[in-house]
């Protein structure tokens, strides 16, 4: 009798084990779980940090300057020397690609932090206090959504100098938080009906608190969701932007204007070394992007925890 019931024992002792195993994980612990099953996601992540790392590394991996123009080394093919060729002006296409991926690294950054940012402030507050504030708010980001924003960008860049980085940075940036607020305030909206927050609202507890507290917590699965696809958009906008010549200057590589400067039949037709690695550079790394995002999206998503 005792040999048949110890196993019995032994089978309802490991399922209260692992019960209690999956009870004690947190939310984020279950979360990077369900991430790293994505094999697309992680992919994509190890894929992206290997492109920013190569840009990151642009001077250890080439010796060649991408703004120096030599015309003695015009047009030439790929080599030993030059492992993707030149271009019609002597710059070497190999280290312009290596150094192009800082600069739209580097505007997709700080415009999603300034845009996410202005998102959620502006949403936060239309979403918490609704009412007037809310109706203001949101009057604006009708105005702003009611322009396409390539074309807002467009004419702010024709009566600003985009010479400088910055100065199209902060264009992107003006032009570009609509969407987002709308976004936040459609969260906040939903929190702060919650139970948790009415009853945070009776004890007193301030504004601030229940923000930072009960409102961020609880929307920031959302909020870096989005601001993933938000990356992709804007890598995408940048190489847009260039390719039709409001981006940054020529003399300062970027994917786009890489592949702006390789858009004429002859090097289309005859010079695949000179467009096909910025092209499949920008596809690659939006692709990254969205697959990260759907993997974030499937880790934060509650109907998969069981």
């Amino acid at each position: 009798m005792s040999l048949s019931t110890e196993p019995e024992h032994k089978i309802e002792n490991d399922l209260a084990n692992m019960t209690n195993k999956r009870k004690s994980r947190t939310p984020f612990q279950m979360g990077l779980d369900r991430f790293m099953n994505n094999k697309a996601a992680v992919v994509s992540t190890v894929v992206l940090v290997l492109l920013v790392l190569m840009s990151l590394a642009a001077p250890l991996l080439t010796k060649w300057d991408p703004s120096a123009s030599d015309l003695t080394i015009s047009d030439l093919p790929p080599s030993s020397e030059h492992w993707l060729g030149t271009n019609n002006t002597g710059q070497d296409l190999f280290a312009r690609n290596l150094y192009g991926g800082r600069v739209i690294f580097l505007i997709a950054f700080v415009d999603m932090i300034i845009i996410m940012g202005l998102g959620i402030i502006l949403g936060g507050l239309a979403g918490y206090y609704g009412g007037k504030v809310d109706a203001i708010i949101m009057r604006f980001v009708d105005v702003m959504m009611n322009f396409p924003m390539l074309l807002l960008i467009i004419i702010l860049s024709a009566f600003f100098s985009t010479d400088n980085v910055w100065v199209l940075i902060s264009i992107i940036a003006i032009t570009g938080w609509a969407g987002v607020t709308r976004f936040i305030r459609g969260i906040f909206l939903n929190l702060r009906e919650q139970d948790y927050v009415l009853a945070a609202k009776i004890s007193g507890s301030s504004v601030w608190r229940i923000i930072f507290k009960h409102f961020l917590p609880n929307s920031m699965g959302p909020i870096v969701v989005n601001a993933t696809f938000l990356m992709a958009t804007l890598i995408g906008l940048e190489a847009a932007l260039s390719l039709i010549g409001f981006g940054v200057p020529p003399t300062t590589p970027s994917w786009g204007n890489i592949l702006n400067s390789a858009l004429d039949y002859f090097t289309l037709k005859n010079k695949p070394w000179a467009w096909l690695p910025p092209a499949g550079l920008i596809f690659t790394t939006i692709l990254c992007f969205n697959f990260i995002g759907d993997g974030l999206r499937d880790a934060f998503d509650p109907s998969f925890d069981k």
